[in-house]
């Protein structure tokens, strides 16, 4: 199973106009700003083309002195680790009393098992995105299963990509440290005070299991992790151990929530890119972009295709077997379209002699 999270490569990702960013520049790895009271911002650097996150401390009241309740920990690694010894030595100096991880992605929940141990604090996150994380951790060292080979395999997959996959497999337990035995558990709707204020936890679906937004309706604030990012679309995916699964219904069903329970004029402080404000134009661009995606890819399913033939219709630039992550993200992307369509009767899916699934429209 794939770790990807954010597509870069998908059409229709402009900001609309109307978005403002009032909290650029972005603070410098290893610096933090304080960009609502009591609220800092930190950016990480990531190995990626995507190549940095935003992660948030807030001044936590709970413990002791009181502290940094730390929300997402950046992907695992020495990197990340010196990173944050250089933030507890400077701006981030005191306690951390627990971390929040909104979804288990690497550059999200990577340090999250170093940073509990470090401090002896708790980790806060959804039970999904727990369980699921720990699921995909005991991968590492397994060859891939013959059930992944078969689902690449019929979504068009060349022998040397399959290949490729096999020798990659198991990579995400890499990018994390061990999770802690034992978690607070997210819960959608709940209410959780953090440093006097009152945080609502809102989750949604489709970028990933169980994913935990937190909402500050005192502070008109929105850590909205990957859920809603301004500049680009988060990542929504099938993958090979749910193949008939419908991420995408998921997603824009989430989005529909998230505009019904969080207020327009919050500052979203989003896990990429920068803070912004105008919500909900950002909810209807995200709404409108993919339905525009699900047009083309209607008019390409007029004749069969593979979920490889498609890529045209749903991505801006060419995807190749050269940049392996990319076509992974790009197939787990074409299929939540196709299984989207599918679900909805309009498509059908045949697998044929060549161990291909072919996809058409069918009304």
């Amino acid at each position: 199973m794939d770790s990807s999270h954010v597509s870069e490569a998908q059409h229709d990702n402009r900001p609309p106009s109307g978005l403002a960013y009032p909290c650029d520049p972005a603070p410098d790895a290893g610096q933090a700003r304080e960009v609502a009271p009591g609220v800092w911002w930190i950016r990480m650097r990531l190995p990626f083309a995507l190549d940095h996150i935003n992660l948030w401390a807030l001044r936590d009241g709970a413990g002791e002195g009181g502290g940094w309740a730390l929300v997402d920990t950046g992907i695992g690694g020495a990197d990340a680790a010196a990173a944050w010894r250089a933030l507890f030595a400077g701006p981030l100096a005191g306690t951390v009393t627990r971390v929040f991880v909104t979804h288990m992605h690497p550059d999200h929940i990577g340090m999250a098992g170093w940073l509990t141990r470090k401090f002896g604090c708790r980790l806060w996150i959804s039970r999904l995105e727990y369980l699921t994380c720990r699921a995909l951790a005991a991968d590492t060292g397994r060859e891939a299963p013959d059930d992944a080979i078969d689902f690449y395999r019929r979504a068009g997959w060349s022998e040397d990509a399959l290949e490729t996959y096999r020798t990659r497999f198991g990579g995400y337990g890499k990018m994390i440290y061990a999770l802690p035995d034992s978690y607070r558990r997210l819960s959608d709707g709940e209410d959780i005070a953090i440093g006097g204020q009152r945080w609502r936890v809102v989750t949604g679906n489709g970028h990933s299991p169980e994913h935990a937004c937190l909402y500050c309706p005192e502070r008109r604030l929105l850590i909205s992790g990957d859920q809603v990012l301004p500049r680009i679309s988060s990542n929504v995916s099938v993958f090979p151990p749910e193949p008939d699964a419908n991420p995408l219904a998921d997603w824009l069903a989430s989005l529909q929530k998230l505009a019904r329970e969080v207020p327009d004029d919050v500052l979203v402080l989003p896990a990429h890119n920068t803070p912004f404000t105008g919500l909900h134009q950002r909810i209807s661009a995200l709404q409108a972009g993919t339905q525009r995606a699900l047009g083309r890819l209607r008019e390409a399913l007029r004749e069969p295709r593979r979920a490889v033939d498609v890529y045209g219709a749903l991505f801006a630039r060419p995807i190749t077997g050269a940049d392996h992550q990319l076509m992974s993200m790009a197939t787990g992307e074409s299929l939540a379209h196709l299984n989207y369509l599918v679900a909805r009767g309009e498509a059908a899916a045949e697998l044929r002699g060549d161990g291909c699934l072919w996809y058409r429209m069918v009304r």
